[in-house]
């Protein structure tokens, strides 16, 4: 007789990972299982971000963890990257969201587009959590069209002065420095204001319903002035700032997988032990077909990720296929969180359980680095040959 399939793996996905890719999930796993979720329930109802943890992330390279050994680095591959995104977020995606911005958004684009001197000062204590980064590209005004951007730049002798405003910034009030782009009159550029910067300021924006367990922030520039030394000197234009984010958004097709995976083992677990009318709630076909649904939405992302992870460890991962494993794995995830809320009935609503604190986080995770829509526009462009801009 087969022996029974692990509920969280039909497809034995984890036998397809390398011994390495395994020990890096089981590291993060541990930490998440262990640090994490005794604690982040209470981070969320305090709207406070466990910064206590930096150490103990930075400490098993979860911070840059791509980037080479050189630059204080861990040098592992992008599986190894997806893998530690889906275990942080199985905790909260506050957490994974810090650990992408840290990674994909601050220490990538110094390490792609930055010159030597910059990379040999901040990588090593980005990767040591000792230098935390923000990354200023949103603006109030602009969300999904980043080509309209007001902030600006103007050359001053060997300084640049940078005047404007960025909103919806993670990290923002805990960095030490802000990776901003800026309009200047060679096009979009990108600079790293320290944020003890005379004319820097960050706003947390509270009253948050969405990663509670994170800080969010606005940043203002009153002609803020920096050495042309804390220019990112390798890119120019719009490419810079969205190469970034095709690198944190392919970590985002990965994390939303971790929280529908412990949506999906709460209500399972409960609906075993929870009994109605005389059984348990799972001897319910209506309740085994919305487990099943799960199960089949999260091999599905699973399977995509890690095609998509293989595929950018070949060098052939194209922004398309990581809007289009975005798209399904954030969707596949919020729905899967309402819907383990709704098995869980009235306690579903509390921070108890898991559900509600992954549904509500997911609302920005869908939402940000690019909306549902966006990627589904992105994908449409590829099919039809068609910009429906």
């Amino acid at each position: 007789m087969a022996a029974r399939l692990d509920p969280f793996d039909l497809f034995d996905i984890r036998s397809l990972l390398t011994d390495e890719e395994r020990m890096v999930q089981d590291t993060v796993a541990r930490f998440t299982d262990e640090r994490v979720l005794p604690i982040i329930g209470d981070c969320f109802d305090q709207a406070r971000f466990p910064s206590e943890l930096i150490p103990e992330m930075a400490s098993m390279g979860l911070l840059g963890a791509t980037l080479p050994e050189e630059y204080g680095c861990a040098n592992m591959n992008g599986v190894s990257y997806g893998l530690i995104c889906q275990e942080l977020e199985r905790g909260d995606s506050g957490l994974r969201s810090f650990a992408s911005v840290q990674s994909s958004l601050c220490m990538y684009p110094i390490y792609a587009y930055g010159s030597e001197e910059q990379k040999r000062q901040y990588l090593p204590a980005m990767a040591r959590g000792e230098v935390i980064g923000c990354f200023g590209l949103t603006e109030p005004h602009g969300g999904s069209d980043p080509a309209n951007m007001k902030t600006t730049a103007k050359k001053d002798g060997g300084d640049w002065v940078i005047n404007g405003a960025k909103m919806w910034i993670t990290n923002g009030n805990l960095a030490h420095i802000a990776i901003v782009w800026a309009q200047t009159d060679e096009g979009i550029q990108g600079f790293i204001v320290p944020t003890d910067t005379p004319g820097f300021k960050a706003q947390e924006v509270h009253k948050k319903m969405s990663l509670r367990a994170s800080v969010t922030s606005g940043l203002f520039f009153d002609s803020v002035r920096i050495p042309d030394a804390n220019r990112l000197p390798n890119v120019k234009g719009l490419k810079g700032p969205l190469g970034c984010l095709t690198q944190a958004r392919y970590g985002i097709t990965w994390g939303p997988i971790g929280a529908a995976i412990a949506c999906f083992g709460e209500a399972l677990e409960y609906s075993k032990e929870r009994i109605l009318f005389e059984r348990p709630l799972a001897a319910n076909q209506a309740v085994q077909l919305k487990l099943a649904e799960m199960a089949r939405q999260i091999t599905s992302a699973q399977l995509l990720s890690l095609q998509l992870g293989r595929l950018k460890d070949a060098g052939k991962m194209q922004p398309t296929q990581v809007s289009l494993a975005k798209w399904n794995n954030c969707r596949m995830a919020i729905d899967i969180a309402r819907t383990c809320r709704d098995i869980l009935g009235g306690a579903g609503i509390t921070t108890e359980h898991s559900a509600i604190r992954h549904a509500l986080n997911l609302e920005s995770v869908i939402t940000y680095e690019g909306t549902e829509t966006v990627h589904q526009l992105v994908v449409g462009r590829e099919v039809t040959g068609i910009n429906a801009f």
